[in-house]
């Protein structure tokens, strides 16, 4: 039986393990977060932004952790939805991604020790991506990075299961086209 002091206690020993918890897994996902928020809303001062609000959309349902069965997945929907309001907001004032942005998506990553060849792959696999629409990069997005089920998917952005693997099979099918002509396509030197 609790006494009225540990009753009291337990809260704040719940607390401080969502905090934990939250704090554990925002550092562990970072580098993913910020890859699919920059595809998301376009650069990656957006990203950044999007990228906190989500976390403190986060911290504010914190007391909803015991609930969530897939904590990656709950974080990376929270991820998505800020990054796609973000983005209405940006389209009403009309703003365009910088086009020095793509330079930038190497420190989205935070891996500067990889060989050259490791890089080239990056960079084309980003590129395919950057080039799917943007209700196609979402489904990816969410499925890769948010290890989310289809039917999770299906509920985080009101679409039909059917919908979501038909944009995941469209994903897949364009981003294999993509990269396969990039292949094809003799290197560049910049």
């Amino acid at each position: 039986m609790q006494t009225p002091h540990s009753a009291r206690q337990t809260p704040r020993s719940d607390d401080r393990q969502h905090v934990e918890m939250l704090e554990g897994a925002f550092a562990g996902y970072q580098a993913e977060l910020l890859g699919m928020l920059f595809f998301v809303v376009g650069n990656r001062e957006d990203a950044r932004d999007a990228l906190e609000e989500a976390f403190v959309k986060c911290w504010r349902h914190r007391d909803r952790l015991t609930q969530v069965e897939n904590l990656r997945g709950w974080i990376f929907r929270i991820a998505l939805n800020t990054a796609r309001d973000l983005r209405a907001t940006a389209w009403r004032r009309r703003s365009r991604p910088r086009p020095d942005e793509e330079s930038n998506l190497a420190a989205l990553d935070g891996q500067g020790g990889e060989d050259k060849e490791h890089q080239e792959q990056l960079r084309r696999v980003r590129r395919a991506l950057a080039g799917l629409r943007h209700e196609e990069q979402e489904v990816f997005l969410l499925r890769q990075n948010g290890q989310m089920a289809y039917e999770e998917i299906a509920r985080s952005i009101h679409i039909p299961v059917g919908t979501v693997k038909t944009r995941m099979r469209m994903a897949l099918s364009n981003l294999r086209e993509s990269l396969d002509s990039a292949e094809d396509q003799p290197e560049q030197m910049s």
